[in-house]
């Protein structure tokens, strides 16, 4: 399948999305704050992202405008999963680069709908 990102402050908010993703086949990579994703990006060039935008130092905005702006990772889609659920945030998002946004909390069936159409992946989305 494919090798996404999860990057989130929360322990459990990460915990939660890893679980779907990995019970869906992919291979989670996880990153705690918009710095450490920057540099996972960089170094093992993941399929997708799925970034929160409420974390310390860089946030999720942040990272995302510097991963659509950098022609090295700009075809990377970013979904932005955040509490922040206003429209003025989803619009500053997709401003961002983001190519998706969702309101926390979700179903995990909502994230892997996402991830499989961002990614063109065939088939239903499903997890054991």
């Amino acid at each position: 399948m494919a090798r996404v990102l999860v990057v989130d402050d929360s322990p459990t908010d990460q915990a939660w999305m890893k679980q779907a993703l990995a019970g869906a086949g992919h291979a989670v990579l996880e990153a705690a704050s918009g710095s450490e994703a920057l540099q996972l990006v960089r170094s093992h060039r993941p399929d997708c992202v799925v970034m929160d935008l409420v974390m310390p130092g860089i946030n999720g905005f942040e990272a995302t405008r510097t991963l659509s702006r950098d022609p090295l990772t700009a075809m990377i889609p970013v979904i932005i999963v955040s509490s922040k659920n206003q429209d003025s945030d989803r619009h500053w998002a997709l401003r961002q680069g983001a190519r998706a946004y969702l309101s926390k909390p979700l179903r995990a069936v909502e994230l892997l709908v996402q991830v499989h159409l961002l990614l063109g992946l065939p088939g239903e989305p499903c997890y054991r």
